[in-house]
């Protein structure tokens, strides 16, 4: 058996003895998982999309005054890009996932979730901590 990351052995499985369906099974393939998770990802960058602003002028004050905004959103486009990329690979390494990697795969998602509400909390308040704390403290939990 053959394990990925920090996972425990029961969660991802590629052995050829485990690539053929069993009745009793409680794994599935990876296929639905992967596409779910897609999905989710594509509708938080979307969100986050939606939430940013164009100048309120054409000069370059006007620019300047979104750069905070620009910049948390890159950061969150590259923070959510990220765990795409890893996400994609893990997955296409494995042939069946079981129960308890679909549910630390909701979990990651959850966490995930919260980044675009988050993105436009430090946008709006970037020169206070709380937010960026909680930023933070949510990438951290996304990472377990």
């Amino acid at each position: 058996m053959i394990s990925f990351s920090n996972q425990p052995p029961h969660m991802i499985h590629t052995t050829a003895q485990e690539q053929e369906p069993s009745a009793r099974s409680p794994e599935v393939g990876t296929t639905r998982i992967e596409a779910f998770s897609d999905s989710v990802m594509a509708v938080i960058i979307t969100i986050m999309a939606f939430e940013l602003r164009p100048p309120q002028g054409a000069g370059l004050d006007a620019m300047r005054d979104q750069l905070p905004g620009v910049l948390v959103y890159v950061l969150s486009f590259t923070f959510v890009g990220i765990y795409w990329n890893n996400h994609h690979h893990l997955l296409r390494a494995a042939d069946r996932i079981s129960g308890a990697a679909m549910w630390a795969n909701l979990f990651l998602l959850f966490w995930l979730s919260l980044i675009p509400v988050l993105t436009e909390w430090v946008r709006d308040e970037y020169l206070h901590a709380l937010p960026a704390a909680t930023y933070g403290t949510v990438a951290l939990a996304a990472g377990r």
